[in-house]
This record gives C-alpha cells, sequence and structure tokens, in this order.
C-alpha cells in the first residue's frame, strides 16, 4: 500500500509540473514570462487596461475584456523581421502540450481563428497589438517571425486561459487522491468494521 502511495503522489508531482517545461513557445524565467521564438527571445506580457489598469499577465487573463498583447525584444534580429500574431481556440483541448506540429496538423486554421494581426516589422524594440475577447475559454497563440534575408520562419506556439480558473490536472490529482482513499479503506478492513458497528447497533 504504502508503494501504491509512493507512485500515485510521484505521477501527481509529473502531473503538477509539465507546465513549466510544455508551454511550447512561453516560459518562466526569474518571474519573467517569455516567449521563446525558436531562438529568438522576448518578454511577453498581456495587459487589461480597463480592468486592472498595469497589472501583468501571461498564460492567465483574468477577464473577457480588451487585452493588449505586448512582446519586448531581447534579440537584435527581431526588429528587423515580419512578425504577426494569430490567436485560435483550443477546440482539440492541447492546452499546455500544444506545439507547431499540432497547429499544421489544422485543416482550417482560419475557420478556429478569432484574432489575426497581418505580418508587420516593428523596430522600436517591442511588438503590440490587442483584441477584445468575447468568451472566455482556452486559447493558443501563435506567433511567426519571418527572416529579414533568406524568408526563413520561426514560430512559437503558446496556450493561455482568458477568463474563469484553468484547473489542468487538479481534477485528476482530486481523483487520485479519493482512489488512494478507497484502497486504503479497503485493504485496511473497512468494510468489516462498518459491518461490526452496525451489528453492534442492532444488538
Amino acid at each position: 500500500m504504502n508503494r501504491l502511495i509512493t507512485v500515485l503522489f510521484s505521477l501527481s508531482l509529473c502531473l503538477n509540473s509539465a507546465p513549466a517545461f510544455a508551454h511550447g513557445g512561453v516560459a518562466f524565467e526569474d518571474d519573467v514570462c517569455l516567449i521563446n521564438i525558436n531562438f529568438l527571445q522576448a518578454h511577453f506580457t498581456v495587459f487589461q487596461p480597463e480592468q486592472s489598469e498595469a497589472d501583468e499577465f501571461c498564460e492567465s487573463i483574468p477577464d473577457v475584456a480588451r487585452s493588449v498583447f505586448v512582446m519586448e525584444y531581447l534579440h537584435d534580429l527581431l526588429p528587423e523581421m515580419l512578425i504577426d500574431l494569430r490567436i485560435i481556440r483550443d477546440l482539440d483541448k492541447l492546452g499546455r502540450f500544444a506545439a507547431w506540429s499540432d497547429i499544421e496538423a489544422i485543416e482550417d486554421l482560419s475557420a478556429v481563428t478569432v484574432f489575426y494581426e497581418e505580418p508587420r516589422i516593428e523596430g522600436g524594440g517591442y511588438y503590440s497589438t490587442e483584441y477584445t475577447f468575447e468568451e472566455e475559454g482556452a486559447y493558443i497563440g501563435i506567433v511567426t517571425a519571418r527572416h529579414p534575408t533568406d524568408g526563413r520562419e520561426y514560430n512559437a506556439v503558446f496556450y493561455f486561459q482568458v477568463g474563469g480558473a484553468d484547473w489542468g490536472t487538479l481534477p485528476l490529482f482530486a481523483l487520485l487522491l479519493l482512489g488512494v482513499h478507497g484502497l486504503y479503506w479497503l485493504s485496511s478492513g473497512g468494510p468489516e468494521r462498518r459491518r461490526q458497528k452496525r451489528a453492534q447497533r442492532a444488538a
């Protein structure tokens, strides 16, 4: 029984630690949200000025409202590149494991797209655009940067939640805990103790 508890506890740690490295294009470093467009990096921030003034968000956007997306370039090449941003609904429930190969597999990308900003060059050290969300739920952002000379494209794919909590693996973890409790109760003679108590009350 102790071995089973150890295995389930280890599994729960894996489930809860997965988001730290599985964001596809977004990661946290020193409490700063970074977007990785292949080898290119930028600080990534979302603001909701009307709702929360200067508060910064990354993968959890609290309100269904106007949202300003800002990428502060950390690579000298980014100001010279054509950059676009697409936001799609996460209908396939890819979550934090979303990758570029998943985007390529979508037959009709425009059908699931809620926002698309045409490619443009932003030479001021950062890229900024905004979109007003109409529905809460799970979304996937896709950033594409095109090399200024050879035309190669680099992509970042990142999951984020708008409005309400994203429970992630918490329900599964709760089920695991209930399962452990049930197995312990069965293996420790719980049913027999219950029968004995009923018999004592009847007597």
